[in-house]
């Protein structure tokens, strides 16, 4: 394959993956990496250090968008912001040894659990339908974890809060953990700690965690590079298709409703966790 043939496969799978990254939240990772290293062959320490140079794009793509519709909450996402960090140097620095031991195995065997715990989590609240909120806690007060936005599916403005800021804050930081180990924005966790620990609006939680993932993938993208992970053409190639996915994605996201929201990213997901499993299992 040439240079040209090989820019526009990457640049099209890019488009995909950022795509589908802005409107669940997931930063276009942890669809990316298993279609490059499946798919195409990528080493997973080079598809994942392009996908953290990636995630950068997606979060800087949507931010903007998703912040003047008042989906982000910053807020929140900032008062998360520090433990979903610390849990990213964590990850991106094991990840380093592992590679050097020649572990990959041991990735692409996480990589395919994570996957398919966040598709059923997704199922399992999409079934539920509008779930029971608790009442507002000494966090909400604390923090003032409230807000509102204009859902356009629905047709009306939703007033919203959010509890249980402690536990959100300990899945944050296993989602900077999963996010540095696994070279993806952590998004699939992310979105988890903000949608059912915080109690949150799926969509408050997808485009928040947008906001987040570009500083936790930034964390992780240093040590990459210090360890010579960063490919300079393929994590170019790849932010470009994010980037433009990215914003096709959060230009949608508004007219969505959030169960389908939900279905989508399950489906995707669960597919390619399947996928990596066997090619821990096989490889």
């Amino acid at each position: 394959m040439n240079v040209t043939l090989l820019f526009a496969a990457l640049f099209t799978i890019s488009v995909f993956a950022g795509f589908v990254g802005s409107l669940t939240g997931l930063g276009g990772g942890v669809v990316l990496v298993p279609i490059y290293v499946l798919a195409l062959g990528v080493p997973v320490e080079y598809a994942a250090g392009a996908s953290l140079v990636s995630t950068i794009a997606t979060s800087l793509a949507t931010s903007a968008t998703y912040v003047r519709d008042r989906l982000t909450n910053v807020r929140i996402g900032m008062s998360l912001e520090i433990s979903t960090t610390l849990g990213a140097l964590a990850g991106s620095l094991t990840a380093a040894w592992i590679y050097a031991s020649g572990l990959q195995r041991v990735v692409y065997l996480v990589f395919g659990a994570v996957l398919i715990f966040s598709s059923y989590m997704q199922w399992a609240v999409a079934k539920l339908g509008e779930r029971p909120r608790p009442p507002p806690d000494r966090w909400t007060s604390f923090l003032k974890l409230r807000g509102r936005y204009y859902d356009a599916a629905r047709g009306e403005t939703v007033e919203y809060y959010g509890v249980r800021w402690w536990l959100g804050a300990l899945i944050m930081f296993a989602a900077g953990l999963v996010s540095g180990f696994l070279g993806i924005g952590g998004g699939a966790l992310k979105v988890l700690a903000m949608d059912w620990a915080m109690a949150l609006p799926i969509k408050v939680s997808t485009a928040t965690s947008n906001f987040m993932i570009g500083v936790t993938a930034a964390t992780g993208t240093a040590v990459y590079w210090v360890h010579g992970y960063i490919q300079p053409f393929l994590a170019a190639a790849t932010a470009l298709g994010v980037l433009a996915g990215a914003y096709v994605g959060s230009r949608l996201l508004p007219h969505l409703r959030s169960r389908s929201v939900r279905f989508f990213f399950a489906t995707v997901v669960l597919l390619l966790g399947v996928q990596m499993l066997l090619k821990g299992v096989w490889s």
